[in-house]
């Protein structure tokens, strides 16, 4: 009991505590890059739109209190590179980007018909070294796809990850 009251173990008291001095606020350096798709992998992201849309999702990502440090994409998925706080779960923010956004898109009318994103994403974390690179990575989506597709891109990641999957239920690759 002493070690939770005074903050030392075999109740030595803990003199910033005496003194009314808060405890420190917490630190943190985490950074993940999301990647989802649109539903079946429609070609539905328009370029005419796509940027009106990427606004959208940063403010999201702001209200939530959160930091977004690149968003880009191709016609068929997104790729976003945040700087999280360990004050969300990063399944939350996910869901509220994906939910937000899809009915922005609706309200819109930007696509004939519904938009949903499919379910499920991708995140893969980052050092504060490696920032730079997967910036540029994601600033350059679209010439990236010219010779890559989504599929080989999104399973290259798992791979170089390390992230076990059963590719029956990667995405709905049909």
């Amino acid at each position: 009991m002493d070690f939770y009251k005074y903050g030392a173990p075999n109740g030595a008291r803990n003199k910033e505590i005496d003194k009314g001095i808060e405890m420190a606020n917490t630190y943190s350096q985490i950074y993940i890059q999301i990647v989802f798709a649109v539903r079946g992998r429609e070609n539905l992201i328009s370029d005419d739109w796509k940027n009106e849309l990427y606004k959208y999702i940063t403010g999201i990502v702001k209200n939530k209190g959160q930091k977004l440090l690149a968003i880009n994409g191709v016609s068929d998925h997104i790729h976003i590179l945040l700087n999280i706080k360990p004050n969300i779960a990063l399944s939350d923010l996910v869901r509220d980007i994906k939910a937000n956004s899809s009915r922005f898109i609706n309200e819109k009318s930007f696509v004939k018909g519904r938009f949903y994103w499919q379910e499920g994403f991708g995140a893969f974390s980052y050092s504060i070294s490696q920032l730079d690179d997967v910036i540029e990575y994601i600033e350059t989506q679209e010439k990236h796809h010219e010779e890559t597709s989504f599929k080989n891109e999104y399973l290259k990641f798992l791979k170089r990850f390390k992230v076990e999957f059963d590719d029956e239920y990667v995405f709905d690759w049909n």
